[in-house]
């Protein structure tokens, strides 16, 4: 359903029913009657940048526009991530690890798209379809999570926030840039690989592949694997993303709208109500968790820097909760009683520091909490976040795409592109 068909829809159902008949409908329905905010509705996308920190739209311009050339064309060994493979492909490297990972194509063809570079864009989605996704198997349409430079397969599994990312990325491209040829048609590979990721439990199904959401749980596995789809990465849960497979979804429509939900209770449950701080792992029913391998993902580690982000996000697009405001709220808090310039990156979830380390993706995820809070101590994140220095050396992978992602969401330049309209 278009954008216009759904305002025409509620103004005729207005129109025509007392309000207690319309909250009576099935929530099917519902979802095409929410209350008019969130940026989905309005198409308005705050610029947190020029309104809190005063900043003009040319300084913000030539920030974002320095970020993305200094780590899409940089220097080969101290700045870039982007690599291009002549003639058409390119990937984005994991400088520490000298690898490729799903999770850093997802991001890297998200931030192409938010940026209108449609030839990185496809350069991108051509390495990772042409090496990472699994073009028959019980992994059909899965993407391997890790592959050497020049393409080989190191794991053939699946991190499952990799294919939430580049389903998403590769919807907003079909917005963006409309239909192509061959495997850009984007709008078509974004729903083969949305039906892969909930139909792996066949009746005689022996190959240890599953659905990379729990049917019964509907919520995101870590892996989509025997052994290790059992539990949950809160990081991976993105509401805001299943409310629009909800929309534009073939099918599965209603098990989406109800994964977002669902995922919007989960955060709640676990993130600690006095921190705000996340686990890097959790059970389905949010209680935190390491992992079989240990490592304590227990704690606040690096996957969980990014629940504010979704958090915040998901606010920004939809407005369907104003916990997600107090949790903001109280995450913020809690980091600026730690100093704004010194708290660390790894913490238990009751806030006990585990490290001393002042990462710049922290600070970048940190800052974006602000789209949603209305705390005053905000404007210190954004500041902390303007002053940094765009990440450069060998560890600068995860803290650079973190760092590019919270620039586009903090200008306003994070935005919804619908394929069907």
């Amino acid at each position: 359903m278009k954008r216009s068909d759904i305002y025409a829809f509620i103004i005729v159902i207005g129109l025509l029913l007392p309000l207690s008949e319309i909250l009576s409908l099935e929530p099917t329905s519902k979802k095409y009657l929410s209350k008019l905010t969130g940026a989905y509705n309005t198409g308005m996308y705050k610029n947190l940048l020029t309104e809190l920190l005063g900043k003009s739209e040319a300084q913000v311009k030539t920030k974002i526009v320095s970020a993305y050339n200094q780590l899409f064309y940089g220097n080969n060994n101290t700045q870039r991530i982007y690599y291009p493979v002549e003639p058409d492909m390119a990937y984005i490297k994991d400088t520490y690890h000298h690898d490729v990972r799903s999770e850093g194509m997802s991001y890297g063809m998200m931030i192409t798209v938010q940026m209108d570079k449609k030839e990185e864009f496809d350069r991108l989605w051509k390495w990772a379809k042409t090496y990472m996704q699994h073009t028959s198997g019980p992994r059909k349409n899965y993407f391997a999570w890790q592959c050497k430079i020049n393409g080989q397969i190191i794991d053939p599994n699946s991190a499952s926030d990799g294919e939430e990312w580049i389903v998403m990325a590769l919807f907003f491209a079909a917005g963006r840039w409309g239909k192509g040829q061959g495997i850009f048609d984007y709008q078509a590979e974004a729903q083969a690989i949305l039906e892969a990721m909930l139909d792996k439990e066949a009746p005689d199904q022996t190959d240890n592949i599953n659905n990379m959401f729990n049917l019964k749980e509907k919520q995101i596995v870590f892996v989509p694997l025997n052994n290790v789809d059992d539990f949950t990465d809160p990081s991976y849960h993105l509401p805001h993303f299943y409310e629009l497979w909800a929309l534009w979804a073939d099918k599965n429509n209603d098990f989406w709208y109800q994964a977002a939900q669902t995922s919007r209770e989960f955060l709640k449950k676990t993130t600690n109500p006095q921190t705000g701080l996340a686990p890097d792992y959790a059970h389905f029913n949010g209680e935190p968790m390491d992992a079989p391998w240990g490592g304590g993902h227990d704690d606040f580690r690096y996957d969980a820097w990014r629940v504010a982000m979704n958090i915040a996000v998901d606010y920004v697009w939809f407005a369907k909760d104003e916990w997600e405001v107090s949790y903001c709220n109280r995450l913020l808090n809690f980091f600026h009683s730690q100093g704004i310039e010194e708290y660390g990156d790894h913490y238990t979830l009751d806030g006990k520091k585990l490290t001393d380390d002042h990462s710049t993706g922290l600070i970048a995820m940190n800052a974006t909490a602000c789209l949603a809070s209305t705390n005053d101590n905000r404007i210190d994140f954004l500041k902390e976040l303007w002053n940094v220095e765009i990440p450069e050396g060998g560890t600068r992978y995860y803290n650079a795409l973190l760092y590019m992602l919270a620039l586009l969401q903090l200008s306003g330049n994070f935005q919804i592109y619908d394929p069907t309209s």
